[in-house]
């Protein structure tokens, strides 16, 4: 697996250690989000980023660093890091870092002369609570040590500027204080499990702090932000120091007590197994009974079409059948003339993903086949499906309708409806807009299951007006995708026009449990997916062949949509591609899932510690990009360790 210890070397050099990135998260959606140097490098990093409901459904930067400062013969020693204009970085307390080991907690160690000090970050489970712990690990005598809090109040894609508007009082409390800069947020407490911290009040603004990853991205880069004053408190060798942030108070006993609780909550990493395992905890959000999966992180939110994808991989790593259900009933809230919120919920959705109804039908599939509980599917999510089904047959959605042979057309004007969904200005970067092999590979797979279930219930009226439709539906996929003179499947089809640009969306229609295309056909579309998409890290969107391809994701905010699904390489249709090279290719195929499993295994700490990238560039070495780790490149993994475990075992009994 990979490195689960940075030494100092990888540490004190920033081309390293920036280019790496933490992540903390709580179930309730909280996060904090850093480089391996705590020097923040984006607008979406922080030590504490959670809702503000009474504000909008955005997160909120509240807390950004909590920069420390060892003191010793009355002079300082600063651990943190910040990077300003012209390549400035002050103060550069990278320099005492000694290592950091990711698998516990995640411990950073420095060391400044005789002094010894390591660092441990977590949050509560239970609310909204960032928690770090400082140990003394050695000094040969007591020494200070001082915190200033770094208050950014904002949401999390905007940045803050000095003004005057801003509250720079604080409010004493039990071992700490308490900041609220602006009536609209809720305060912020910061307390010490030593009664006898001080706070010192002298409240200044720090400007142009800058975030490299936004300068690269042509985003605003430089924000000012309020450091109120500071706290002190003196230690001594073997002790402990704990510090708490959070948008409520705590008794000041209990810091302690629930870091120790919610440290033995969290698996070590072992294995890259464990790793995945862990990650995959960060995307399941549970708050007020529900269940949501948010679809990355650091600023995604959720998506509908990602949750459907993310589920099965993401609750069978877990064996958490029960958060699958209640993700699911969880979106079906916001559902509206059978079509799920693409992003948003509530009076925020926006409906404009024709797949994320079909994606719903593909994650209740995977949990029958996980749970067998298929009778009590039908009866829970019947009324569900049938109005999905009869939505897009009956075309009750202005720009998605069932053609008369059978096939899903769906279009509208200066949106992107399908996966491939980057809009630059009002014009789709790969408009898709027509027949798409994909849509029409999961509606096919999405009525099979519908009637497979209703059959096993003995719904006669279900199979009556759906049966002989389903039986049409594979000649005439065949005949819309299907050219024998190129050997794979268009991409999309529109009127006469026929797509066959290489493409990865033609996986689906080899992958799921129910195909309109036969076992030769099958193989010949896999064969030119291994030929011209598959990489180490995904397949790619584009083939390299394709004049509109793009050799990396890099650059502004639109050189990066025109990469987004021109080539760039994407982990989650890996999951796909393996279900199917192992059905076609058995063992041959085993072979090939393994060796994709391990590639991920020895590179998963080289952007987002624990997690898995977005995106990766086409061409190699296939640098990593986008969100540091999103769900569904997490459960695709999960999924595909789950299919090789589960053909071994087939292969080990001489059935596979």
């Amino acid at each position: 697996m990979g490195k689960i210890i940075f030494n100092k070397n990888e540490l004190v050099m920033l081309g390293y250690s920036l280019e790496r990135e933490l992540l903390k998260t709580s179930s309730n959606g909280s996060y904090a989000s850093t480089s391996l140097c705590f020097c923040n490098t984006r607008k979406y990093h922080g030590l504490l980023i959670v809702p503000q409901a009474q504000i909008d459904n955005e997160f909120h930067v509240i807390l950004s660093s909590l920069d420390e400062t060892i003191i010793q013969d009355d002079c300082p020693f600063h651990l943190a890091i910040h990077r300003y204009p012209n390549e400035i970085y002050s103060p550069k307390g990278h320099k005492y870092l000694e290592s950091y080991d990711i698998k516990n907690t995640g411990k950073h160690v420095y060391s400044v002369g005789d002094i010894c000090i390591s660092k441990e970050l977590l949050f509560s489970s239970e609310e909204d609570r960032l928690i770090i712990k400082y140990s003394v690990e050695k000094c040969d005598r007591s020494f200070k040590m001082q915190f200033s809090p770094f208050l950014a109040f904002r949401q999390r894609h905007k940045l803050s500027k000095a003004n005057d508007h801003a509250d720079t009082s604080f409010n004493k409390i039990v071992n700490g204080a308490s900041f609220r800069p602006y009536s609209n947020y809720e305060p912020l407490f910061i307390q010490f499990s030593d009664k006898k911290t001080k706070y010192i009040h002298n409240p200044n603004w720090y400007y142009n702090l800058e975030y490299i990853r936004e300068a690269e991205r042509g985003y605003e880069s430089q924000e000012d932000l309020l450091v109120p004053g500071y706290f002190e408190a003196e230690l001594k060798m073997g002790e402990c120091l704990y510090v708490t942030a959070a948008m409520n108070k705590i008794k000041p006993i209990e810091i302690e007590q629930t870091y120790i609780k919610e440290a033995e909550k969290i698996e070590p990493i072992t294995t890259f197994d464990s790793e995945l395992r862990r990650a995959a905890k960060d995307f399941l959000v549970k708050r007020d009974k529900k269940v949501e999966v948010l679809a990355g992180f650091p600023w995604f939110g959720r998506w509908g079409r990602d949750s459907f994808i993310a589920l099965p991989g993401l609750c069978v790593g877990l064996k958490d059948m029960k958060s699958f259900k209640m993700a699911i009933d969880t979106l079906i809230i916001d559902m509206r003339d059978g079509l799920f919120p693409n992003i948003g919920s509530g009076n925020d959705s926006a409906y404009n993903s024709v797949d994320a109804p079909m994606w719903f039908f593909w994650a209740l599939q995977q949990y029958v086949e996980y749970t067998k509980e298929s009778k009590q599917v039908w009866k829970e999510y019947k009324d569900v499906m049938v109005s999905i089904l009869d939505s897009y047959r009956y075309g009750k959605t202005k720009n998605i309708k069932m053609m008369t042979n059978g096939l899903i057309y769906a279009s509208e004007e200066n949106r992107a409806l399908t996966w491939m969904d980057a809009v630059i200005g009002d014009q789709p970067v790969t408009p898709r807009r027509g027949m798409c092999v994909e849509i029409n590979a999961l509606w096919y797979n999405a009525i099979m299951f519908s009637l497979e279930l209703a059959k096993e219930s003995k719904d006669e009226d279900f199979i009556s007006q759906w049966e002989e439709l389903s039986e049409n539906i594979p000649q005439e996929f065949k005949n819309t995708f299907w050219d024998k003179t190129f050997g794979w499947l268009a991409d999309y089809v529109d009127g006469y026009h026929k797509d066959f640009s290489v493409r990865p969306n033609m996986v689906f229609a080899t992958s799921l449990k129910y195909r309109c295309i036969s076992p030769k056909i099958c193989q010949l579309v896999l064969d030119r997916i291994y030929k011209e998409l598959l990489t180490p890290f995904g397949l790619r969107t584009l083939s390299p062949t394709h004049k509109d391809y793009k050799v990396v994701y890099y650059g502004s905010q639109k050189e990066r949509d025109e990469a987004y699904h021109q080539g760039t390489v994407w982990p989650w249709l890996l999951g796909h591609f393996v279900e199917s090279y192992l059905r076609v290719y058995k063992e041959c195929g085993y072979e090939i899932g393994e060796r994709i499993y391990e590639g991920f295994a020895d590179n998963v700490n080289n952007y987002g510690i624990g997690g898995i990238a977005e995106v990766y560039d086409g061409n190699p070495p296939h640098n990593p990009g986008g969100s540091i780790s999103q769900a569904w490149s997490v459960s695709e993994l999960l999924r595909i360790r789950y299919m090789l475990d589960k053909y071994k075992e087939l292969m080990e009994g001489g059935k596979a």
